[in-house]
């Protein structure tokens, strides 16, 4: 009998929980009705100039969304954006986009270049943190299946110390990285999915 409560109990949270998570989501896609412009339908952004954000880590994407609006990132569009956003917007956005789903981005990856990158990725031990197949944690992101114009602009931010919202992690690795090292590593990524 005890069992039979414990078990029901844990089914009833279990729904609120999930029926949480879906407003969340929700009211996240109302939301998102104005990231479309850069970031694309349900985040899949078709300019390199923007990330893809379907898909990617929704605590991933809450914290840069607090660092933007604490200015521990610093990007003029994104950062006027996040000074409008409560906390609640934010994890209603970060639940939005974290449960899209990322299609291609289109780019033709150059087989040698995604060899090379392939090649430097494992010994710069970037799955340590990245995980397999770049699917990122928590606080990293997911980076498999990203534009390598922008993987590649933010290598270059890394290593110019201008973003530095990494707890030093890549700031570090981009030092290491040669201009040549950086594209490939974007053509390898790219090429993910």
């Amino acid at each position: 009998m005890k069992f039979r409560v414990v078990l029901t109990a844990l089914l009833a949270f279990a729904a609120i929980s999930t029926s949480a998570q879906a407003q969340d989501i929700e009211a996240g896609k109302k939301k998102a009705e104005a990231c479309v412009a850069c970031h694309g339908a349900n985040g899949n952004s078709v300019a390199g100039a923007f990330p893809v954000l379907a898909g990617q880590n929704p605590r991933y994407i809450y914290l840069q969304l607090k660092d933007y609006k604490e200015g521990r990132r610093s990007n003029p569009m994104m950062s006027a954006v996040a000074q409008g956003l409560e906390k609640q917007d934010m994890q209603d956005l970060a639940a939005y986009f974290g449960a899209q789903k990322q299609v291609r981005t289109g780019f033709k990856t150059d087989p040698a270049r995604v060899k090379a990158g392939a090649a430097k990725a494992e010994e710069s031990l970037c799955a340590m943190c990245h995980l397999g197949g770049m699917s990122g944690q928590n606080e990293v992101p997911r980076v498999a299946g990203q534009h390598p114009e922008y993987v590649l602009n933010q290598f270059k931010n890394f290593k110019s110390r201008e973003r530095h919202n990494d707890a030093g992690n890549m700031t570090s690795l981009a030092q290491t990285l040669s201009e040549e090292d950086m594209t490939n590593l974007a053509h390898w990524i790219s090429d993910l999915y």
